[in-house]
């Protein structure tokens, strides 16, 4: 079992003792997202797959808090916020902008990437040592501006 794994359950288990309902059915979310992967692709899954899974829940958090601002809803998006700053918990801390680009100038000397077809060999490099510490999409804005 990973050991971010281990640390939700042990939360999980504090969140029961402490009957914080919030923190606990957040955490059971996280959990049961683990445990579907593990079940449809019948393996155990690692830290770096369980980061990926909480920033995608992430994700999904922004862009519901987004709808429903638009919609007028500060009761739902109250909830996805809570929600929000409890996985963010769970995340490692996240990276500044300049070691993140000093990260991409690294995977591109690596590699040896000089254009944008080699984009997809930088992002591979860096996709596993960024997963949860900074925005992806951004990194992707990055690397192609440095390549082109």
């Amino acid at each position: 079992m990973s050991l971010l794994k281990n640390s939700l359950t042990e939360a999980m288990k504090d969140a029961m003792r402490a009957r914080d309902k919030e923190r606990l059915n957040t955490i059971r979310l996280i959990l049961s997202e683990c445990k579907q992967i593990e079940v449809d692709e019948r393996i155990e899954l690692d830290d770096a797959r369980v980061l990926s899974i909480m920033d995608k829940m992430l994700k999904q958090r922004r862009e519901s808090i987004e709808h429903f601002r638009a919609a007028g809803r500060d009761d739902l998006r109250a909830i996805e916020e809570a929600e929000m700053v409890i996985i963010q918990g769970f995340m490692p801390e996240p990276l500044s902008e300049a070691d993140v680009r000093q990260a991409i100038a690294v995977a591109i000397q690596e590699v040896g990437a000089e254009k944008m077809q080699d984009m997809g060999k930088v992002m591979a490099l860096l996709k596993p040592a960024l997963q949860g510490r900074t925005d992806l999409s951004k990194v992707s804005i990055w690397v192609k501006e440095q390549l082109a």
